[in-house]
């Protein structure tokens, strides 16, 4: 009974989320982490930690369909987990050959239109697994309604290390003049990068850093950063809808900042023109004889406060009663 008024209230609760949710992120960026310590925790072996993290990825696929996400990159394999035991490592890389080739090959993936793309320092990983790499991209090649980035043998370190590397070398070999260097030319040296900008990181197990994780693309757009303690495996559709509320809260934050900025722009500069249309105006007075009938008035020249822009500061004039 207690199982299944939770159930009814965690469903109420996703609803209530669901409704609440107007702005979606365009790419959401995902550090899987906790597979090792939800296994270590139910008895288990690293390897069923990382199945189970497996199905989490299937989950949220759907649940970025859903809600209209366009771009998603999860972070699968790191370059610091090369330093793993090879009795952790060999059934990972076959779980990560196994689940691109059925990735590829599932019927949905193909009628939700996703498109399989790998980013990292792929030539590090084993044979079987660059075959599976390049197996899944081929395969997908053709679809464009949704964008799968997996992130193998991934390091941001590394990743703008070996772009600052490529652009000196470049340089010394005089075939790039440093003034050229811009913004365009970083992005050509880097890694297949994402499509777009990440809108949003989530990161699972607690840990509130983002582990150099697309320090580029996600750093230098300011994502929006939503860190949850329930470890990978058991990630849910509430604590992902909870990252987007984030994402939106901080998108509408910024809305409030920028019109605030803008109006208090509009003030000042309309402050420094009424002020100097007005000193123009006295000298003018004092210049132009007055002619009969003549009005050089601020309310003749239309500068006065009472004309369609109102007083500068926003605040309404002091009516003036008849009684």
């Amino acid at each position: 009974m207690l199982d299944r008024l939770r159930d009814l209230g965690e469903r109420a609760y996703r609803r209530h989320l669901r409704r609440e949710i107007e702005d979606v992120p365009a790419h959401v960026a995902i550090i899987q982490d906790g597979n090792r310590r939800y296994a270590r925790e139910r008895g288990a072996d690293a390897p069923d930690g990382h199945r189970a993290g497996a199905d989490a990825t299937e989950r949220v696929l759907d649940w970025c369909a859903d809600l209209g996400v366009a771009e998603l990159t999860l972070y699968a394999f790191s370059t610091e987990n090369f330093d793993r035991p090879d009795e952790e490592l060999d059934p990972l890389f076959d779980l990560l050959e196994r689940k691109l080739r059925e990735f590829a090959d599932a019927d949905r993936v193909h009628e939700q239109g996703v498109r399989v793309r790998a980013i990292g320092d792929v030539a590090r990983l084993p044979p079987r697994v660059r075959d599976a790499v390049d197996y899944a991209e081929r395969r997908t090649a053709d679809n464009d309604r949704f964008t799968l980035n997996v992130a193998l043998a991934y390091g941001g370190r590394t990743e703008l290390l070996d772009a600052a590397r490529t652009i000196a070398a470049d340089v010394d070999a005089g075939t790039l003049s440093p003034t050229a260097v811009d913004v365009e030319t970083v992005e050509d040296r880097l890694y297949d990068r994402p499509i777009r900008d990440v809108d949003l990181i989530v990161r699972t197990g607690g840990d509130e850093r983002t582990s150099n994780f697309l320090p580029w693309h996600a750093n230098g757009n300011e994502a929006a950063v939503y860190f949850c303690a329930p470890y990978w495996p058991e990630f849910s559709q509430v604590e992902f809808l909870r990252a987007i509320r984030t994402y939106q809260s901080r998108e509408e934050s910024w809305q409030r900042a920028r019109a605030d900025r803008a109006a208090a722009l509009v003030r000042a500069v309309a402050e420094v023109e009424i002020a100097e249309a007005r000193a123009v105006a006295g000298r003018l007075r004092e210049r132009v004889p007055q002619l009969d009938g003549g009005d050089l008035s601020d309310d003749a020249l239309g500068i006065s406060d009472r004309d369609g822009t109102g007083p500068v500061d926003g605040d309404a004039p002091e009516s003036k009663g008849t009684n």
